[in-house]
């Protein structure tokens, strides 16, 4: 998706939706290769995997500490109360509740309009901030059906917030074509090896919140889909995406 010139004049600023999880993390540094200026902002929403909130800070500290070719374009985090949502939301990310698939045919894990939330309120700190370029980890190849993931809801999404801020903003989605083992191999293509170690030693996907396990993949409990998802892309990368693999 592409715009022309930004409500500041073109420039070269991003803001990054960072949730402390593999796709947000490796958008994170696929910005952070682009842009001259990338900030990050992720949400409380009373999420019932709200260990990852706990992540983000690890994670950028580690970025800035290892990864000196990124650090002068990593700028300030944002953290936005979207409380809530969560009490909006009876979804099995936000109560206590066995994850299963509801009547509706999309898993109870799916949060209505979570991640149009997140946009406009992105949208609404970028504008503040005077960025032009949004990123944000949505897949429509490897997810769960989630209508707000797919490429026509983003894109209808970026010509309302357009139409709406008087603005033109840029919503990138590096992930949208590409399943778990393809993003596992866009990490390494990125940041190398040591970028792959950071994701599976710090960056938190799974539902039910565990970080008691260490698996090959990283930490998590293993049989919900967002683990089982993450380790079966983990496996094929494995074989497939080896250091001289093309991604």
């Amino acid at each position: 998706m592409s715009a022309s010139t930004s409500q500041g004049g073109e420039n070269n600023s991003a803001v990054v939706l960072f949730s402390g999880g593999q796709d947000s993390t490796t958008c994170l540094a696929w910005a952070l290769q682009r842009f001259d200026s990338v900030e990050t902002v992720g949400f409380d929403y009373r999420q019932r995997h709200r260990i990852e909130l706990e992540a983000r800070p690890r994670i950028l500290e580690r970025l800035r500490g290892e990864f000196p070719q990124w650090s002068e374009e990593l700028g300030e985090d944002h953290v936005i109360d979207l409380g809530v949502l969560g009490a909006l939301s009876e979804t099995a990310l936000t109560r206590d509740v066995a994850i299963a698939m509801s009547g509706t045919g999309l898993p109870n894990t799916f949060v209505p309009g979570r991640n149009l939330v997140f946009l406009t309120f992105a949208a609404a700190l970028a504008y503040r901030r005077g960025a032009r370029h949004l990123v944000a980890g949505v897949c429509e190849t490897d997810y769960s059906g989630y209508p707000d993931c797919r490429d026509a809801t983003i894109k209808a999404m970026q010509q309302a917030l357009d139409l709406g801020m008087d603005a033109d903003f840029v919503i990138h989605t590096p992930l949208m074509r590409i399943d778990k083992a393809g993003t596992w191999g866009l990490a390494r293509q990125i940041g190398g090896d040591a970028f792959v170690e950071l994701i599976r030693e710090e960056t938190h996907t799974c539902y039910e919140g565990a970080r008691g396990t260490r698996h090959d993949w990283g930490y998590g409990c293993g049989s919900c889909p967002a683990c089982q998802l993450r380790a079966k892309g983990y496996a094929l990368f494995d074989t497939a995406f080896q250091p001289d693999h093309n991604v």
